[in-house]
């Protein structure tokens, strides 16, 4: 793969890796407080849901680093590849049900209107979409290393 591509995305990793921490450092805090109001069963889910959803990200972001490292080496279609993928895939699936967990907490009372609670399942759909795109995206890296592994048999 191109040095300046892994060079830009990785530039782009440590920039969302250093957002997060910050994210979770500074602004959830600022989330809790601003919760003040709110009844505790809806403020602390929500902070919690937050925070872990800023986990799976770096979780994924992580695991890209580390396949990145893979391609680096050349060894991306070999066996290792698999655990890298896979936690993104569930890194991906953990932030859907999170996403869905937030709109079961925002549904109930007026506190928060009925198309912000759709928006935010629309979301969990579309990062459950990502999720099984990574799984597709796992098959086909399947595909690859046995195929691979026949061409370094063949030769």
């Amino acid at each position: 793969m191109n040095g300046p591509t892994v060079t830009a995305l990785r530039a782009v990793l440590a920039a969302g890796l250093a957002g997060s921490v910050l994210v979770q450092a500074v602004l959830v805090p600022l989330l809790a407080i601003d919760l003040d109001g709110t009844p505790a069963a809806t403020r602390w889910p929500v902070v919690a849901i937050v925070v872990l959803g800023v986990a799976t990200i770096q979780v994924g972001m992580v695991c890209v680093w580390r396949l990145l490292t893979l391609v680096g080496r050349g060894t991306v279609f070999s066996e290792a590849a698999f655990r890298y993928v896979d936690l993104i895939a569930a890194a991906a699936a953990t932030a859907a049900l999170l996403l869905f967990s937030l709109g079961v907490v925002l549904a109930p009372g007026e506190g928060v209107a009925p198309g912000v609670v759709l928006l935010v399942g629309g979301a969990g759909g579309l990062v459950a979409g990502v999720a099984l795109l990574v799984v597709v995206m796992r098959a086909l890296l399947a595909q690859a290393v046995d195929i691979r592994t026949e061409l370094d048999a063949v030769i």
